[in-house]
């Protein structure tokens, strides 16, 4: 399985595929117990409205907060891990996500939950990052797969939830709910930190040669990739690529609801269940089915072709949801068709990063690209304030599939070329 390397190099054996599988599988499952702080945010909103009255823009900036808190501060833990090894800081990202929905459970105060979104999303974010940024260091030789893999159990992880965390609601009162599923949650990935290794030198196969897919020697530190414009133009794309999908996202109950279908029943595949819950748990799956999917056809397509496809599928997608997603039916398979153009950003954008400015820094440059959808996050509000001066979503979905199809002519038409010139350069 191994081959051992000779000489005087101080590098360690090359490990098995399986235990490169193990480390990501590890990881995964990190990744799935973050899921419902964020997935699982939109079915505490009605009830949150209805005990205390305060309305849905004002209680929607605790997602907001969250998300900032869960980006932006990934790359500062990125260099943590790039500096100390992932398990710290996926261990005390454990012990902050379990904290933080404690203190939603306790909450009286709008204060009270954007405190407890923020906390969740600082320990979030710790988790996310160490876990793709891992996933690149593993797997040199299937990175758009792997950061899909690890993607993915965020995405999907969810899934199995809806309908428990639904239940509990229902039964418990949303109070209890935050906190079993946050120390449950928050427990599970403690232990699991136990277990996450980085690659040592000579672990892994060196980097790929493919002609479609355009990767650099070159390893740049994070203070020249912010300096570097290509950077910026990725950024850009995951920003109004990003916003949609979290618009959506945080949005999925309250607008069936405006659209009056959230709780009529749907039949599909002899499954019923009524429009929301089947739309909420189709999405988080297909959300996480994309990203391995679009990040296995980036290893052998190239990433900015992929970009264009499912940048192009996600722009008709948003405007055929907002012509026919007033029939439920049409609502749960549209809304899902959505969710599957979308959620490949997750593992498009960490790839072309660490293809662009290469592996030793990769967790802490994949996590400053990862604060983009922060700044989406903050165009969250903005679309709900747009929805509640107008009366509907009209605006809001033109604007979110037009962006996308900016970004999927910006992928194929400015980033490819671009790209291409950049690690040329960078080879020397």
């Amino acid at each position: 399985m191994t081959d051992a390397v000779h000489g005087a190099a101080p590098t360690a054996a090359r490990v098995s595929d399986a235990y490169r599988w193990t480390q990501l599988a590890i990881g995964v499952g990190a990744m799935v117990m973050i899921a419902n702080y964020q997935y699982g945010w939109t079915f505490f909103v009605p009830d949150i409205q209805k005990k205390f009255g305060w309305d849905r823009a004002s209680i929607q900036w605790a997602f907001t907060l969250f998300v900032l808190f869960e980006t932006w501060l990934v790359p500062v833990e990125g260099w943590f891990v790039d500096k100390y090894g992932p398990k710290i800081v996926v261990l005390v990202g454990g012990i902050l996500c379990g904290l933080g929905w404690a203190i939603n459970a306790k909450a009286e105060t709008l204060n009270g939950f954007y405190l407890g979104m923020i906390i969740a999303g600082i320990g979030a974010g710790g988790v996310y990052g160490t876990c793709v940024g891992n996933a690149l260091k593993w797997f040199p030789d299937k990175r758009g797969l792997a950061a899909g893999i690890t993607a993915a159990g965020f995405g999907a992880g969810s899934a199995l939830t809806v309908a428990p965390i639904q239940a509990m609601i229902k039964d418990s009162g949303f109070q209890t709910t935050f906190l079993y599923f946050g120390l449950g949650q928050g427990i599970i990935i403690v232990i699991l930190a136990f277990f996450l290794f980085a690659p040592k030198a000579g672990q892994v196969p060196s980097v790929v040669a493919n002609a479609n897919i355009i990767q650099t020697r070159r390893n740049y530190a994070p203070t020249e990739v912010i300096r570097h414009p290509i950077f910026w133009l990725m950024y850009f794309m995951f920003v109004i690529v990003g916003a949609g999908g979290l618009m959506v996202t945080a949005n999925l109950k309250p607008i069936a609801a405006d659209w009056k279908i959230d709780n009529v029943p749907v039949t599909l595949m002899a499954m019923t269940m009524t429009a929301v819950t089947f739309a909420a748990t189709i999405d988080r799956v297909l959300n996480g089915l994309t990203r391995p999917f679009f990040g296995w056809i980036s290893d052998m397509i190239g990433r900015e072709n992929t970009m264009f496809i499912a940048f192009g599928m996600e722009g008709l997608g948003i405007w055929a949801l907002y012509m026919w997603g007033q029939d439920p039916l049409w609502f749960v398979l549209l809304s899902g068709f959505v969710f599957f153009a979308w959620g490949e950003i997750y593992s498009l954008f960490p790839s072309t990063c660490t293809d662009t400015f290469g592996s030793k820094f990769a967790t802490t440059n994949a996590g400053l690209l990862y604060t983009a959808k922060g700044t989406a996050a903050l165009l969250v509000p903005v679309a709900n304030y747009m929805q509640q001066s107008s009366g509907n979503w009209d605006n809001v979905f033109l604007i979110a599939a037009g962006a996308n199809i900016l970004a999927s002519l910006l992928a194929i038409a400015v980033l490819k070329p671009w790209r291409k010139v950049v690690v040329a350069k960078a080879m020397g």
